[in-house]
């Protein structure tokens, strides 16, 4: 018998991105996908558009390993892209659409992309960035206005039906880089981590295995796409079991209500800011939402008095609380629907393929109650930092991937997190986690939103401060907060100051800024 060649074998054991959306459509073909507003695509429709737009990038150039940004909310424009870089066998930059001209032209040069697409919304911004590092290709990913500056900008049409000959399927490696994110992280400049094809595919068998994924879902994304969260923990392996997804611009509570009702939407993500907006509604108690059987958290801990509160409104609803980082695409720990109120505020255990310890600063376990870092080895993690060796070095000292984050282990293995590194505030000689303060100022009843942080002081060294946002038409004084929180802490971890706020700062993933509170309070 004649040895096989090895480019069959390749093809046979084909395994990307763009495989994992042909294995669906093959189950699937004429089931919905993925629907924005009253367009509708089924699997077999997003497989072609897909196809067609990688068509269009051969096209002009762009194939295996060329970068391709994209600055956009949230459309089906999007999901194809993404599908279509994967199938060209080039790397997706998605790049937050909250960023400035200098932040994403930063982005864009380091990651030395060869083509943006952008939005309406961001066209402005985008096409500024890409004219300041000389962008090759610029892309439309709908009609631009008039009055935007789009020359030498093409549209998304005119990249499909041009004949292009991208990759043959068995030429495209799931070990070579699938995407670049770039983290927001607390230094100058954000880190671009490259995830291969198998280090995302991993990710979903540990989603689909650990939070309930089946072809059932039909998901709402709210939250933006360009963060790996609802790309990854949610589009992506929904997509993967033949799950059915609407996909709308902004984190709109009404509308999100109304989405949920309209639509049998029984599976939705959102960080607790996003939940308890939707809590605070005046729609919510207008609207059915018993289909919502599936509901998400992350991006921070849930208090546990909304975790609480969701539970009592939505009791149909099962929980799951959705722990990690960019690095490692993004899930690395869960806490189950079963857990929520037996280990509330945990962030829960590893999931299936994920390895996690807590360690003190010689790497050794740290017995269970006591404070170590939270490091990980894992098949779903990054190969590296995109241009960075020495923070790739430095991430992965040890043979484990050192997260930043501190938590503590029980004898049962759940893991609970205290606080990221730089979070945490050393108050008069003790170590303060903000998270812990937070915690108890939430049972407030007055208290909408908080955030604690650490601010220069000359006794203290840093003082333990606490940013407010009252509920609507509640009142509270600062005494009758300071009183609260001495009823509930230990002396030194009550807050020095408490600063009453409107709203508290965040980004299009819900997370709250506290590096902009910070700066706006030393202004």
């Amino acid at each position: 018998m004649a040895a096989p060649e090895i480019g069959h074998i390749a093809q046979a054991r084909s395994q990307t991105l763009f495989d994992v959306l042909l294995r669906s459509a093959s189950r699937y073909p004429h089931k919905l996908a993925v629907a924005d507003g009253d367009e509708r695509w089924s699997y077999q429709k997003l497989v072609a558009r897909a196809e067609d737009l990688a068509a269009g990038l051969a096209d002009i150039g762009i194939g295996k390993g060329e970068r391709v940004a994209v600055l956009s909310r949230n459309s089906l424009q999007f999901v194809a892209l993404r599908f279509a870089v994967a199938r060209a066998g080039a790397i997706f930059v998605p790049i937050n659409f909250m960023l400035n001209v200098d932040d994403v032209a930063y982005i864009l040069e380091h990651s030395g992309a060869a083509a943006l697409f952008v939005d309406e919304s961001c066209a402005t911004v985008g096409l500024n960035a890409a004219g300041k590092v000389g962008v090759r290709h610029k892309f439309a990913l709908a009609s631009l206005s008039a009055d935007t500056d789009a020359a030498n900008v093409q549209t998304l049409g005119q990249l499909l039906g041009t004949g292009g000959t991208p990759p043959s399927l068995h030429e495209l490696d799931g070990a070579a880089t699938a995407q670049i994110i770039y983290t927001s992280g607390t230094e100058a400049r954000p880190k671009g981590a490259m995830l291969t094809h198998e280090a995302i595919i991993w990710q979903y068998q540990s989603c689909i295995a650990d939070c309930g994924w089946d072809a059932h879902a039909r998901v709402l994304h709210a939250l933006p796409l360009f963060h790996c969260a609802q790309l990854d923990t949610f589009l992506g392996p929904s997509l993967a079991v033949g799950g059915s997804n609407w996909i709308i611009s902004a984190p709109d509570p009404t509308h999100i209500l109304s989405m949920v009702s309209q639509q049998g939407i029984n599976s939705f993500f959102a960080p607790p800011t996003v939940w308890i907006a939707l809590l605070r509604s005046p729609q919510f108690d207008r609207h059915d939402l018993d289909s919502l059987s599936h509901g998400y958290y992350g991006a921070s801990i849930m208090p546990v008095e909304i975790l609480r509160e969701l539970r009592e409104r939505l009791p149909a609803m099962r929980l799951w609380n959705c722990y990690g980082q960019t690095e490692i695409a993004p899930i690395a720990i869960v806490l189950q629907p079963e857990d929520q109120e037996r280990k509330a505020g945990a962030a829960g255990r590893p999931v299936l393929n994920v390895l996690t310890r807590v360690v003190d600063d010689a790497m050794d376990d740290v017995p269970p109650g006591d404070v170590g870092e939270i490091v990980h080895r894992s098949p779903q993690l990054m190969k590296g930092y995109w241009n960075d060796p020495e923070k790739t070095a430095e991430a992965f000292e040890g043979g484990w991937f050192h997260s930043g984050d501190l938590g503590v282990i029980d004898d049962e293995g759940y893991i609970t997190i205290v606080d990221r590194k730089k979070d945490m505030i050393k108050s008069g000689g003790e170590n303060v986690a903000s998270r812990e303060v937070e915690e108890v100022l939430y049972r407030h009843p007055a208290i909408a939103e908080v955030a604690v942080i650490g601010l220069p002081d000359s006794k203290w060294i840093e003082a333990v401060t606490a940013v407010v946002v009252l509920r609507d038409g509640m009142s509270a004084s600062a005494a009758d907060i300071y009183h609260h929180c001495h009823a509930n802490l230990s002396a030194f971890k009550v807050p020095k100051r408490i600063v009453f706020s409107d709203a508290l700062p965040r980004n299009a993933s819900g997370k709250i800024l506290k590096r902009d509170l910070r700066m706006h309070l030393l202004e």
